[in-house]
């Protein structure tokens, strides 16, 4: 408004100045400082020699007005010179934020420059009243309400100011209620338990759980609003929401109007459209049933799985749409599943890029969709899998890419990033089991780019010293046939263990196959030999004492390795979904010193209960026996219980019968130990520390010897919280664990863990 009566003014002014129109002499502008007067004349529609007017005047004065570089203007005639007075408008010479904790000042300046306000540019007071509005508004949707912002535009020389913005940021309203009107089949608290918005707990200062927000306010409307539709309640509407703050603007009242309508279910269920699939396939595929609750949740599922199913048949731009009749008289609804199927799609070409140092057959190998067949969803997401798998690459994404020019062809763009493959480290670490451990590792998994792999590794601890080397061909075939050796030096002390008193000096080596036989399952074929040599230190068990005089102290083996694999983890390190199982099958053949055998199972299952939350169970079983001329089995080759690797809360390895003189654990040749898991991760940093994550546990298991039977009351528990990083330099565990049923002579520990990597 005050623009618009200066211009009028200046307009008047100048009718009455240019009364008369006249011939342009001379230009002459006045009251410049910093702009050059060149930058006016680029404004001005006449020119020296042209006939000057009242209308040209007024052009001239709306003209430079609208530049926004003057607050006056003025037009006079003075013997045929047009003179042009101005008055500049100041430039900005510097802004400063003052008490903005939240808003960062350097993201600030970097918006502020989009409306016209920076350093350098034009001062206006109205772009400056703006801009308090626009942090105003940033304030509150950070749910400061109270926040108090100030501004001082201070004069400067040649024709400057200086602008200071001060805030008084206040602190963030609580929510001191929610309360929802109009539910009768939900009581309140188990509404309240959907929402984000809550009043807090002993840790809201922290999770900040109680602090208001629009954003999360709709957020959990849309919530609250999906569990009404998922349960049935197709009519369910939130009416009205009121949000109230006190006079001192540091609590809010949410107050939440609903209407839960009737629950309705499903009359009936079609399908409809260009139906190629056979029915029974795409019904199958359906998880809603007749006469069962309506819910949303489940309609977008099947309709996943039926655009999915499509899929699979080349059909990649499928479109199912869920139409519901609904019969609000007898509460039901009929869904109706459109299905436009789209042209049949073939692949043309697969582009893989991001792979500077994998070779494209190592990836090319994993594929199961093929070029010039048509598309398939299921076998587009198995090649992504396994490349995944392999292990190479941090993430790996796809794309489906219609070829231009046709419509029934697209390219697959497999774009990788490459981890760093090969590693070397060198690093000390120290385990409650095995004592403080040196260690070297040099490790190619993907040699070359090949994807064969080499390690080489030494390790030394108080309990183990071990030098290793293995190589690995994953693809000695073209249909998957791994093809690896190994070698190894190890010798071990059990008695620092906490085990009897003995070590063992044993070298080996062997030669393994992998066959695969489905797309998650494989078998291993192997040969090796051991030579092992025991020495019986003071006070070593009987049983062992009776063992050596029997069988001697050296012994060469040549085992038979029989393994079966399956693994269908989305993850080989921290998995969510999935699972993994082995079985493998140790035959000491009578070609050796000594006859026996070991059977090992192993497994692990991981199912997401939701985003943040898993739900882990494994198993471990493992049975030796001694056959043909030898009559025990090898105590050096017990099982072992009792750790943070097993069953925590006992010491590492001394669960199970102990020795009748020394009392030091003896192992058996059976063990069993299972446990169950709920992972979450790092409260509250879970973005920042992704390789860290928590676990509340229960764990079972124990070992038995030769001459024990299997009873379940030898069992021992335990329940309590782990943690695992996987760090720079290895993984590091640790447990907290209360064991349930210990006995006498059990030795227990409730805090254990491991830092650093063992062999």
């Amino acid at each position: 408004m005050n623009r618009l009566i200066s211009i009028v003014v200046l307009l008047l002014l100048s009718s009455a100045v240019l009364a008369e129109s006249f011939l342009i002499k001379d230009i002459r502008v006045e009251g410049l400082q910093r702009i050059s007067a060149g930058t006016v004349f680029n404004f001005l529609a006449v020119k020296v020699g042209d006939q000057m007017s009242d209308k040209d005047a007024k052009s001239i004065i709306r003209t430079l007005y609208k530049s926004k570089y003057f607050s006056d203007v003025g037009v006079e005639e003075q013997e045929g010179v047009l003179v042009i007075k101005v008055i500049e408008r100041p430039a900005v010479s510097s802004i400063e934020f003052v008490g903005n904790k939240d808003l960062d000042s350097a993201e600030l300046l970097k918006s502020l420059s989009g409306i016209g306000f920076s350093e350098g540019q034009v001062f206006e007071q109205a772009i400056l009243e703006r801009v308090e509005l626009e942090l105003q508004r940033q304030y509150f949707s950070r749910g400061k309400y109270g926040v108090d912002i100030e501004s001082e535009v201070t004069p400067l020389s040649r024709n400057r100011v200086a602008v200071r913005i001060t805030m008084a940021e206040g602190i963030i309203a609580t929510i001191g209620d929610v309360n929802i009107v109009g539910n009768t089949s939900y009581d309140d608290d188990e509404l309240k338990d959907e929402f984000q918005s809550t009043t807090g707990g002993m840790l809201s200062f922290i999770t900040n759980d109680n602090q208001y927000s629009r954003q999360k306010l709709s957020a959990d409307l849309e919530t609250l609003r999906s569990f009404y539709l998922d349960r049935g309640y197709v009519d369910f509407t939130v009416e009205s929401t009121q949000v109230a703050i006190t006079d001192d603007k540091k609590q809010m009242f949410i107050t939440v109007n609903i209407s839960e309508g009737n629950q309705y279910s499903v009359k009936e269920i079609r399908l409809a459209g260009d139906i190629i699939v056979p029915e029974e396939e795409l019904f199958d595929r359906i998880i809603l049933r007749k006469d069962a609750l309506f819910s949303r949740k489940k309609i977008t599922k099947s309709t996943e799985r039926l655009t999915n199913r499509l899929g699979d048949d080349g059909y990649a731009f499928a479109n199912v749409n869920a139409v519901p009749d609904i019969d609000r008289e007898n509460k039901q609804v009929s869904l109706t599943f459109f299905i436009d199927p789209g042209r049949r799609a073939y692949v043309r070409r697969i582009n893989i890029s991001g792979n500077s140092k994998t070779r494209d057959e190592v990836l090319r190998r994993e594929m199961r969709q093929q070029e010039s067949s048509w598309i398939s969803t299921t076998n587009v997401e198995q090649s992504r899998a396994r490349i995944q798998r392999l292990g190479y690459f941090e993430d790996v994404n796809v794309e489906t890419v219609p070829v231009p020019g046709t419509i029934d062809q697209v390219d697959l763009d497999f774009g990788v990033s490459e981890l760093a493959s090969g590693s070397f480290s060198v690093g000390l670490g120290f385990s409650q089991a095995d004592g403080l451990i040196f260690n070297t590792n040099v490790t190619q998994r993907n040699f070359l780019g090949s994807g064969k792999h080499i390690n080489f590794g030494f390790n030394n601890s108080s309990t183990n010293t071990v030098y290793s080397f293995g190589y690995t061909n994953p693809f000695v075939t073209v249909d998957g046939i791994s093809q690896g050796f190994n070698a190894f030096y190890r010798k071990s002390d059990a008695g620092e263990a906490n085990l009897s008193n003995f070590t063992t000096d044993q070298f080996g080596g062997d030669v393994n196959f992998g066959i695969p036989i489905s797309e998650n399952n494989r078998v291993r074929l192997g040969i090796g030999y051991k030579d092992t040599t025991i020495n019986l230190g003071t006070g070593a068990a009987q049983q062992h004492v009776d063992f050596i005089a029997r069988e001697g102290d050296n012994f060469q083996t040549l085992p038979l390795t029989f393994g079966w694999s399956s693994d269908s983890r989305n993850n080989a390190v921290l998995p969510s979904r999935g699972s993994s199982q082995s079985v493998t099958l140790e035959l000491a053949t009578p070609i050796g010193s000594l006859q026996y055998y070991k059977l090992r199972y192993r497994a692990n299952w991981f199912t997401p209960l939701t985003e943040s939350l898993t739900f882990a169970m494994k198993g471990n079983f493992g049975y030796g026996e001694a056959y043909g001329d030898t009559d025990e089995y090898p105590f050096f080759e017990n099982f072992y219980a009792g750790g943070i690797k097993n069953v925590r809360g006992y010491q590492a390895n001394t669960l199970g019968a102990k020795d009748t003189t020394t009392g030091d654990a003896l192992g058996g040749n059976l063990l069993i130990s299972a446990g169950a898991e709920i992972i979450f991760p790092l409260p509250f940093f879970k973005k920042i520390l992704k390789s860290v994550r928590l676990s509340a546990f229960t764990d079972v298991g124990n070992v038995y010897a030769d001459n024990e039977d299997f009873e379940t009351d030898l069992l021992r528990y335990s329940a309590g919280l782990s943690a695992i990083w996987i760090s720079p330099f290895g993984a590091v565990s640790a447990s907290l664990a209360k064991p349930f049923n210990e006995q006498e002579d059990d030795e227990t520990e409730s805090f254990q863990f491991s830092l650093g990597s063992t062999f």
